[in-house]
């Protein structure tokens, strides 16, 4: 697999667009091409905050797909990496390509532009960079389904998509479509790889086609947030809520379970009777009974962080009691949505969990962790028995 190529003549130069991208809410034309979003444009208008845009614009679950005999496939994109000033420098993205829904294949692109996040002042300087290839070569020549999964840690604008044989849109394959929505666990933070992110995970071994809303530090029961999933359609939804909450120190008590039941009403205006799972913080012993805000500390290239709030003070939210009050919500709307349901994210990952498991900067799991956190609500929601089994 190499990471620059030159195509030979006669291959097929397909159009990048809604028809074969997967996992977008919106696609922004650019001077290069084409920029996948997981928030639509009107978001993104009106609450213009950079640390919002860049995580909708991560492609965290979205990829290109197609059924075509190409034995060869090239994708020129454009990358933009993160680095933190003081810290190691960005790593390549992972591209990773599935043939028939099995991994068939990982490559990266190096250069591209470089951001450089300052943790003190949260400023950002950009260094542009050209584009580049990700190709991946000998595939079988049979039809066949192939998906080209999108770095879930680095904004990338798609140029051009090239085969050696002609290709065509997927068939919906008669799939449910699962939009979910969270923090940066659910984006995938400390992931490896584009497939490895928890939600990928368990949409894989749920047989269903994933729409990934998290957004890393953002969420936090914003309103359009609600909108876009009220406006999605989808067959299957989840919301996870809580831990960026706390982390931010961003309500008190009396702020929270109104601000959960308006984040519900939203969704259910667009999504009556679609089973809707509530999904409460992961075990993060930092916040279970400790109030953000949380703050990193910096030790060479390793990043930890701590919460700084005073358990004490009436009224500060911990992850313990966003827990009971977010199940309180659930029980009390179910008298009047049968299809509403409560998870408690310590199923997924809990005290056992993270003995052997531990968080390395004692908030994001690991790849290990997002596995089994993956696996876990594969387990609980698609199996037999589960709220979104089939």
């Amino acid at each position: 697999m190499n990471a620059q190529s030159h195509p030979a003549p006669g291959w097929t130069t397909t159009p990048i667009d809604a028809r074969i991208v997967r996992g977008a809410l919106d696609l922004e034309r650019t001077e290069h091409g084409v920029l996948p979003h997981r928030l639509p444009a009107r978001a993104r208008r009106l609450f213009p905050d950079d640390h919002l845009a860049r995580a909708s614009a991560r492609p965290s679950g979205v990829r290109l797909a197609f059924r075509t005999r190409a034995t060869a496939v090239e994708l020129d994109v454009l990358p933009t990496k993160t680095a933190y000033a003081g810290l190691r420098g960005a790593e390549d993205g992972i591209y990773e390509l599935t043939v028939d829904g099995r991994p068939a294949g990982r490559t990266t692109v190096p250069g591209g532009n470089l951001d450089t996040l300052d943790w003190a002042t949260q400023t950002v300087t950009t260094r542009p960079g050209p584009p580049g290839t990700a190709r991946f070569d000998g595939l079988p020549g049979t039809e066949k389904d192939v998906e080209i999964w999108l770095p879930h840690t680095e904004i990338t604008e798609l140029i051009a998509l090239r085969t050696d044989a002609p290709v065509e849109p997927l068939s919906g394959r008669g799939r449910r479509v699962w939009l979910h929505h969270g923090s940066s666990i659910s984006q995938g933070s400390s992931a490896l790889a584009p497939t490895g992110t928890w939600p990928a995970v368990a949409a894989a071994l749920g047989g269903v086609e994933l729409i990934n809303l998290g957004l890393s530090g953002n969420a936090l029961l914003d309103p359009f947030t609600a909108q876009a999933m009220r406006d999605t359609p989808a067959d299957l939804l989840s919301v996870k809520i809580g831990i960026n909450i706390t982390n931010l120190d961003l309500m008190r008590l009396r702020a929270f379970a109104p601000a959960v039941h308006g984040f519900l009403d939203t969704i259910r205006e667009g999504h009556p009777t679609t089973p809707l799972l509530v999904v409460s913080p992961l075990l993060c012993p930092i916040q279970e009974d400790t109030p953000g805000p949380l703050t990193a500390d910096i030790d060479g290239p390793k990043v930890g962080f701590r919460a700084l709030g005073d358990p004490a003070e009436p009224g500060r939210l911990t992850l313990t009691l966003i827990r009971q009050q977010l199940a309180d919500v659930v029980e009390r709307r179910a008298a009047e949505d049968p299809h509403l349901h409560y998870l408690d994210g310590r199923s997924l990952y809990g005290e056992a969990d993270f003995a052997e498991l531990p968080l390395p900067d004692a908030l994001h799991p690991d790849a290990a962790g997002h596995r089994r956190i993956g696996e876990n609500f594969a387990a609980l929601a698609f199996a037999d028995g589960g709220v979104f089994a089939p």
